[in-house]
C-alpha cells in the first residue's frame, strides 16, 4: 500500500518525484532504511522542500520527456541543498538534452531496473555528501575575524593591530590599494573602541564635487546659497561621540583640507552661512589609495593636515600578497552568491583555483568577488571553471627552484654584511656566524668583490692577512 506524506525532519527521507508513486519502490525503499515521500508535481516537491529538511530526491524522467518538463524541473531542483539522483530507462543517457539534464542537475543516475543495490548506493552518497554540507555552529578554521575573511600572515598582522588602535582615540590612517578593504577594517576600529555604541559616519571625498564637499561635511543654514532652502547637519556633526570615517582623504581639493585642518585643532565647526562655532567630538579615521607622502612632496596634499591624520598608520596587504587568502575568499562569493545561477553549482574547479592564485588582482577583494559573482551566472557546468571567471592569461615567467631561491638569499645576505661592516671580513663574518676562510669561499663562488666595485687599496676594508687567507682558501 502507498501514501503520500508530508516530508518530516528525519535523516533518511528521500523525495521522490514522480507521476505517480510506484508500489515497488517505496517498499523497496523502506526495507533499505528509507522513509519516501511523493510529489506528483515540481510545485508540489518544491513546498516539501521548504518545508521539511530533505537531503536527496528521486526524480523519475518520462521515456519521452521534453525540453519543457526538463525546465520544469530544472527550477525546482537548481536553487534548494538537496542533492538529487535521476532514474531513467535504458538508452535514454544518449538523449542529449537528457544528459545534459543529469550534468547540470544531478548528483547521480540510475537506469532501470531500479530496485537493486546500485540505488541504495546512490541515494546513501548522496545523502552522505549532503550531510558534509550542513553548516556548523563553530566553523574550523575560522574564515577570519572583525568580519573579515582571510588567515594569511599579513592579514593576522592586520587583525593584531585593529585591536590595538581599538583601545585608544588617536586618529587612524589606513593606505591601501582600492579594494582591500579599507572601510571594513575603519569599521572594525569602532567597534572595538569606546565609542561603538555611537554613529560609524563615513563620506567619500572623491565621489562629492569639490563645490558640495564643503557643506557635505560642515553642513549650512537656510539660504547658505542658492538652494539651501533648510538647514543641514554636515558628515562631522552627524559622528558627534562617534567615528567619522573620511575615505579617499587623498583626493580632497586643498580649500577643504585647510578647513579640515582648523577642525582638528580645535574641535569646532561652523556650519555654511552660521555665527557661531559648534564644539564637536568625533574620533577621525581617514583612509586613501594614493601615496600621500608623494602627495605631499608635490604640494597636492598640505603636510600639517597629513600629520594631524597619521598619528596610527595601518597599511591593508594587497590580495595578490596574500597566498591562500584567494582560495579562501573565492569559495566565501560562492557561498554568497550561488543563489544568482541558473544551475546548483558544486564548487570551483581546480584549473579555476590556479587561475585565480597566478591573477595579480589589481582590483583586489572587491574584484575578485564581482569575478567569482559572473561566474555564477555565466557557469554552464556544475563547477566554476578558469574559462567561467573570464581572467586574462598571465604568464608568471620561468619556475625558480629551491637551490636558486637559496643561493640568492645566501648572496644578499653576504652582501649585506659587508656593506653593513664595510667590507672589514672578520666583522662580517662574526655577523654571520662563519670564519673568515669559510666568508672568503662563499664570496668567491657567488663573484662577490672583496672591496666596493672590486677594486682594492689601503682602505678598502680588508684585513692586513687576507692575501695569505686567499691562498689558503684557494688551496682548500
Amino acid at each position: 500500500m502507498t501514501t503520500t506524506c508530508t516530508p518530516a525532519d528525519t535523516e533518511r527521507t528521500v523525495l521522490c518525484v514522480a507521476n505517480s508513486p510506484d508500489p515497488k519502490l517505496v517498499e523497496f525503499l523502506a526495507a533499505s532504511g528509507w522513509q519516501a515521500v511523493h510529489a506528483k508535481s515540481t510545485a508540489a516537491a518544491e513546498r516539501m522542500i521548504e518545508r521539511g529538511n530533505i537531503k536527496v530526491g528521486l526524480v523519475q524522467l518520462p521515456e519521452d520527456c521534453t525540453s519543457q518538463q526538463l525546465s520544469a524541473l530544472a527550477s525546482c531542483m537548481c536553487g534548494v541543498q538537496t542533492n538529487w539522483v535521476a532514474q531513467i530507462v535504458p538508452g535514454q543517457s544518449e538523449n542529449e538534452l537528457v544528459s545534459r539534464f543529469i550534468l547540470d542537475y544531478c548528483f547521480d543516475f540510475v537506469t532501470q531496473p531500479w530496485l537493486n543495490d546500485r540505488l541504495v548506493f546512490a541515494l546513501g552518497h548522496a545523502h552522505g555528501l549532503s550531510s558534509l554540507r550542513q553548516p556548523r555552529i563553530a566553523p574550523e578554521p575560522s574564515l577570519g575575524r572583525h568580519g573579515m575573511v582571510g588567515q594569511s600572515e599579513p592579514m593576522q598582522q592586520l587583525y593584531r593591530r585593529i585591536d590595538k588602535c581599538g583601545v585608544t582615540d588617536a586618529p587612524v590612517f589606513i593606505a591601501g590599494e582600492s579594494g582591500t578593504g579599507k572601510e571594513l577594517t575603519a569599521r572594525a576600529i569602532h567597534e572595538r573602541s569606546p565609542r561603538a555604541s555611537r554613529p560609524f559616519v563615513a563620506i567619500n571625498c572623491a565621489a562629492i564635487p569639490p563645490s558640495l564637499l564643503q557643506a557635505e561635511l560642515f553642513g549650512h543654514e537656510r539660504g547658505a546659497f542658492t538652494g539651501a532652502l533648510q538647514r543641514k547637519i554636515g558628515r562631522i556633526e552627524s559622528a558627534h561621540e562617534g567615528t567619522l570615517f573620511l575615505d579617499e582623504i587623498g583626493d580632497m581639493p586643498h580649500e577643504c583640507q585647510a578647513v579640515l585642518l582648523r577642525f582638528l585643532q580645535e574641535g569646532t565647526i561652523e556650519r555654511l552661512g552660521g555665527n557661531g562655532p559648534i564644539s564637536i567630538d568625533v574620533r577621525v579615521i581617514s583612509a586613501t589609495h594614493v601615496d600621500l607622502d608623494r602627495a605631499v612632496e608635490d604640494g597636492r596634499f598640505r603636510s600639517d593636515l597629513y600629520h594631524r591624520l597619521c598619528v596610527l598608520r595601518l597599511v591593508e596587504p594587497p590580495l595578490r600578497e596574500r597566498g591562500g587568502d584567494i582560495k579562501l575568499l573565492a569559495n566565501y562569493a560562492l557561498s554568497m552568491y550561488r543563489q544568482d545561477g541558473a544551475r546548483k553549482l558544486r564548487g570551483l574547479s581546480s584549473d579555476a583555483i590556479v587561475a585565480m592564485s597566478n591573477y595579480p588582482w589589481p582590483g583586489n577583494v572587491r574584484e575578485l568577488i564581482n569575478c567569482v559573482r559572473r561566474a555564477v551566472v555565466m557557469s554552464e557546468g556544475r563547477f566554476i571553471t578558469a574559462s567561467d571567471l573570464g581572467l586574462p592569461e598571465t604568464h608568471g615567467g620561468p619556475a625558480i627552484t629551491l637551490a636558486e631561491i637559496r643561493s640568492k638569499a645566501e648572496k644578499d645576505g653576504i652582501e649585506q654584511a659587508l656593506l653593513r661592516h664595510g667590507y672589514k671580513l672578520s666583522d662580517a663574518a662574526a655577523e654571520l656566524g662563519i670564519s673568515r676562510a669559510t666568508l672568503y669561499r662563499l664570496m668567491h663562488a657567488n663573484r662577490l668583490h672583496q672591496e666596493p666595485g672590486g677594486t682594492r687599496g689601503a682602505q678598502g676594508g680588508a684585513d692586513a692577512d687576507d692575501e695569505a687567507e686567499r691562498q689558503a682558501s684557494s688551496v682548500a
